[in-house]
Formats: structure tokens, sequence, C-alpha cells
């Protein structure tokens, strides 16, 4: 097994040979600006690190991790769009640095590259990443339309929550690993348990999002602390709130979560408070350490060296307590 550090090493490698300039300037200046942003690099660093896992050469699976982060990239621009959100890394979102169109014209680009990396492999393998890929595709976008659609809701229960965290984020981080699985050509039953590892270490990525979008410290978190807030999200701390907290707070928590003040700062200071007076802060920690938990049973059914399971559980132990 490699590290973590050679494995991002590796990507970050390929992606500078990607971004290169290119004319249209307008359409390729903006791909690379959000490629180049940094980030966590997770998705791709988990495609290598399952093919390694597999014991099989990472570097197979390198044209499968660029799929996964350009489609990522794509993704979090139309997200941003979506949200009107200032910053993205800390620096401004792709639409507020150009603008709107070339947002979205940019964004269409990075799908349709992302769908090209995948023609780097050949016959059955092709297709079983290409199938996978679009399945998933499909599914961050059904899970960004029960996030719009929660906005505007006040009935959106928890296991509701959870199925879109699971299509939105989840199912991507699921799929970055089962394609390292099917490029190392291991069995299907260890391709379907290495999905079911990342589905759930995806949750608890999402979850431990959630409660750093509220509790973060603004200088790592890369994003706008209280965002979510803003924009009325229904997440797992605000619906533990309500189901924890005394009807005053829960009255008003709808009252807060229905509007759009002029000063946003007061309303985030407000809802925290009810989120930590609730302990809605407390069972969302409780959430990331179940869901991170039921990724590591997993675990126990992989035929892979113990020293592999390791290296698996460690990278799910840094993701449940990471700060940004």
């Amino acid at each position: 097994m490699h590290t973590i550090d050679q494995y991002r090493e590796s990507f970050l490698e390929e992606l500078n040979k990607i971004t290169t300039e290119k004319e249209p300037k307008n359409l390729y200046e903006p791909i690379n600006y959000i490629l180049q942003l940094g980030g966590k690099r997770l998705r791709p660093i988990l495609a290598l690190m399952t093919a390694d896992v597999f014991e099989t050469d990472f570097k197979k699976a390198i044209p499968a991790a660029m799929a996964v982060e350009v489609f990522h990239n794509f993704s979090l621009v139309h997200d941003d769009i979506m949200d009107d959100a200032p910053l993205r890394r800390g620096k401004a979102t792709v639409h507020e640095k150009w603008d709107i169109n070339t947002g979205i014209l940019s964004g269409d680009a990075m799908l349709i590259e992302a769908y090209r990396l995948l023609e780097q492999y050949d016959g059955e393998q092709y297709k079983k990443l290409n199938v996978l890929f679009s399945t998933t595709a499909l599914q961050v976008c059904e899970g960004q339309q029960y996030d719009v659609d929660f906005e505007t809701r006040d009935d959106v229960t928890i296991p509701e929550y959870l199925k879109m965290i699971e299509y939105k984020t989840a199912v991507l981080v699921a799929a970055a690993m089962k394609m390292g699985a099917i490029i190392a050509e291991t069995t299907v039953e260890n391709e379907d348990l290495i999905y079911d590892f990342g589905k759930n270490l995806g949750i608890a990525f999402q979850l431990q999002d959630d409660y750093l979008d509220a509790f973060g410290d603004p200088k790592t978190f890369g994003k706008q602390v209280g965002g979510d807030i803003i924009e009325n999200k229904k997440t797992y701390l605000y619906l533990k709130a309500l189901e924890l907290s005394s009807n005053a707070e829960q009255n008003s928590l709808d009252q807060l979560f229905s509007i759009q003040p002029t000063n946003n700062n007061d309303k985030i200071a407000t809802v925290k408070v009810i989120f930590e007076e609730s302990k809605a802060d407390v069972a969302t920690k409780q959430a990331i350490e179940d869901y991170t938990q039921k990724a590591f049973n997993v675990l126990d059914k992989l035929e892979i060296p113990a020293t592999n399971k390791e290296a698996l559980k460690q990278f799910g132990l840094w993701l449940m307590t990471r700060k940004v």
C-alpha cells in the first residue's frame, strides 16, 4: 500500500497535464480555475487507494479518478450557481469570478470531459465503468433536486434527508471506490462490498460537512460558515434540533428558516444556540460515528490483507475527525 500523499501527488501530476491552456479561453479558463482550487481530492484518492487495496497498480485507476474529480467539480460549479454561493474553497465561485452563463457552459464541458476520460479503458471494463458512472451521475442530480425541494418544505423527515445526502454525496464516493475495484478486476462481491463501504463513509462525510458548516472554523473550512442556515437548508442538525428542542425553540426555528433577513449573522448565531441547547450538535456527531462504524463493519467481509483493511479504516477515522 502507498500513502495518501503518494496517491495525491500522482493524481495532481496528471491533473496538471489536463489543465493546460486551450481555446476558447473563456470556456477552459474557468475549468482550469475550479480544478486547481484545491480541495481534499477525497474521491480520486479513494479510487486510487481502492485499486491499491486490491493489489493492482493504482496508476491504472488515474483516468477513472480524474473522471470522478472532473464530474464532482462540474456539479460544484452548477450547485454554486443554484445556491448563489460566493465562495468555494475560500475563493470566488466560478459564476462570481466570471458570470452565470460561463459557469453553466464550462460546467457542461466538464461533464462531457468526465465521460471522455473513461474512454481510456477497453471492452467489458469500459462498459462496467460507464454504466456505474451514468447511474451515479443521475443519482447525484436526483439528490440535488431533493436538496432544492427541501428548502421550501416544512415536513422533511430524517430518513428523507439521509436519502438525499446518499444520492447527492455518498454515491459518488461509493462509485469512486467501486471503479478502483473494477479496474483491479476483483470479484463482484468485493466490488459491491467496497461500494457499501464508500456509501456509508460518504454519508458520514456529508454529515460532518453539515456539522462544520455551522460549527467549523472559517479559516479552515473554505466555505461560508452558516451557509446552510442562510439558505434555510433542512440539514441533519436542523431536523435533530426540531426533534429534540422545546416547543418554543421549534417555533423559533420554523420562523428563522422561513425568512431571509438583512442581518444573516444574527440568524446564524441564534440558530446555533438552538442547535447546542437541544443537543442536536451532539446527535449529529453520534450519527457521523455510527455511519463510519457501518463502513468499518463492511471491512470484515472484504477479501483483502489485514494491513489494507487497516489503511481503509485509518482513512475513515481521519474523515470523521477532520476540521476542513
